[in-house]
């Protein structure tokens, strides 16, 4: 039986101040084949290039990946403003539908880190723009100037809710994280559960309550050492668990046709 296919949503990068370029990072790609055992293919997030309907119909389930550009606080019902930071509106407009659709459906999404916010966008919730900047929290922002590993080194724990979800498939109540982001989740959408939480109170792992298929998504970046990772490996792989098992439905004929 070939692997499933995940689409994993792209974003758009100007290489040398002029070439537009998009892309999705080889570590989820990496993860995606070496621990998901599912195929790759890396999705144009761009409304004039793919529909949410085709997208639906060719991947069997989706990563929603981290990004610099934030989601833009239009679509939570907020003004832009310079602590914002950069937007990618394309994205938006795949991403937020896409998310709702597969909610719906019960195909499979896993979002990491902008994909963990525009989860709880999609869902009618918002975010803050620089939590670092709020009273009593850390700055989750990766440090500058550092290598790659410094920028994905554990950085704080992630405490979950007991004998809630992450803590039945991690094993564990509470477990370390790196952290490379800037924005958190102000108020969380309609049916979003979260899950966990840094020591300063920041939601890191989320859910959608009821909904029919896997919508596991966390703020930090397990895509890192991903098949070594004791906490990594084991979302990559229930992920992938539930990618075959949507896959597998589908040929029978069980998914609803949705968009």
């Amino acid at each position: 039986m070939s692997r499933p296919i995940v689409g994993i949503i792209g974003n758009r990068h100007l290489v040398n101040d002029q070439y537009e370029v998009l892309g999705g990072g080889l570590m989820n790609a990496d993860a995606l084949a070496g621990v998901a055992d599912a195929m790759p293919v890396m999705i144009p997030a761009d409304p004039s290039l793919v529909t949410v309907a085709e997208l639906l119909d060719m991947c069997d389930g989706f990563l929603l990946t981290g990004a610099r550009p934030n989601v833009h606080p239009e679509e939570y019902g907020e003004s832009a403003t310079e602590a914002h930071g950069a937007f990618d509106r394309c994205r938006d407009a795949i991403a937020l539908p896409l998310i709702r659709a597969c909610v719906e459906r019960g195909q499979p999404f896993f979002g990491i880190c902008r994909g963990f916010q525009e989860v709880n966008v999609a869902m009618g919730g918002t975010l803050h723009p620089e939590i670092r900047d709020l009273p009593g929290r850390m700055n989750h922002r990766m440090p500058p100037n550092a290598t790659v590993d410094e920028q994905f080194a554990l950085r704080h724990t992630v405490r979950f809710t007991r004998n809630g979800v992450f803590h039945r498939l991690l094993g564990a109540e509470e477990v370390m994280t790196n952290s490379l982001h800037g924005q958190g989740i102000k108020t969380p959408g309609q049916r979003i559960v979260i899950d966990g939480r840094a020591p300063d109170g920041t939601a890191e792992a989320i859910y959608v309550k009821g909904a029919p298929g896997f919508t596991l998504s966390v703020q930090w970046h397990p895509e890192y050492n991903a098949a070594t990772d004791p906490v990594s490996r084991p979302l990559f792989q229930a992920f992938g668990d539930a990618v075959r098992a949507f896959a597998g439905c589908r040929r029978a004929g069980a998914v609803r046709q949705t968009a």
